[in-house]
């Protein structure tokens, strides 16, 4: 056998192993979901279920309480990320592109965070948003984790990486900096701004400890709140509790598949200087 094939072999095996361990615990879940009260967990292990139950899937669409956190989620996702980019990308392009007093010290300021562990500052972030009032609504769950130092430092190395002539000729032509901006690098911006969205949405539709601390109004329930306070509500049916977690991943999955050659374009063209 040629040494080019043995590496196309090997190369294939290995694709193969990577796309099964990434793959199996998905397919066990979504499978799990139309499994029996106490089938979820039997000893031995069986992945398939002896008999199909869709009535879990069934149910766990009818309840409004999961209907309606998969709705708000999905809401509140949407206006962080909108948010996030916009925030985020204005700030990427002050600190790439413009000079002011004391900017080296203000990038410093803005990425610490960065080094931060959120635990940390859990406690004091939580203070914070109570002395403002913002407790059960969803600007606490939305306005504090606009600002991301991790964001904000990747679009600033793409558009470091701008060429700097088309920006002359920009300015040549009359333009002014928010034109520049908008008109110049936001339309080049496609792809990490993808990678940033997606980054920003997962972040909020994943994210139990924050609404945990701060929601405690039914109709402003997450998501993964609702799905991890599920057997203390419901009690343990493991089918039904696998059925919605089925459910809730779907839009991230969708998200991922479309816009996966946008996430792989933006990793790759914003390389770390």
């Amino acid at each position: 056998m040629s040494e080019p094939l043995v590496r196309k072999s090997a190369k294939a095996v290995l694709v193969a192993l990577i796309t099964i361990s990434v793959m199996f615990p998905l397919a066990w879940m979504a499978i799990a979901g139309f499994k029996g009260r106490e089938e979820v967990l039997r000893s031995p292990f069986q992945f398939f279920p002896d008999m199909w139950r869709w009535q879990n899937y069934a149910d766990i669409l009818r309840d409004g309480q999961f209907s309606r956190a998969m709705i708000v989620t999905f809401v509140g996702a949407v206006v962080f990320t909108v948010l996030s980019l916009v925030v985020n990308s204005m700030a990427a392009y002050a600190f790439a592109r413009l000079e002011f007093t004391g900017k080296r010290f203000w990038w410093v300021y803005c990425i610490m965070p960065m080094f931060i562990p959120a635990m940390a500052i859990l406690l004091t972030s939580f203070v914070v948003v109570t002395k403002l009032g913002m407790l059960n609504t969803m600007a606490v769950l939305i306005v504090p984790g606009v600002a991301s130092a991790a964001q904000m430092f990747f679009l600033r190395q793409y558009y470091l990486n701008f060429p700097v002539a088309v920006e002359e000729a920009a300015m040549i032509d009359g333009a002014n900096r928010w034109q520049i901006f908008t008109r110049v690098f936001l339309p080049q911006s496609a792809a990490p701004f993808v990678v940033v969205g997606i980054g920003s949405y997962l972040a909020y539709w994943n994210a139990y400890v924050w609404p945990i601390l701060t929601i405690t109004d039914p109709d402003l329930t997450q998501i993964m709140q609702f799905l991890g306070t599920f057997r203390s509500e419901r009690g343990i049916d493991w089918g039904l509790l696998m059925a919605g977690s089925t459910l809730a991943s779907l839009p991230t999955v969708v998200l991922l598949l479309v816009f996966q050659r946008y996430i792989v374009s933006g990793v790759r063209i914003s390389g770390i200087k």
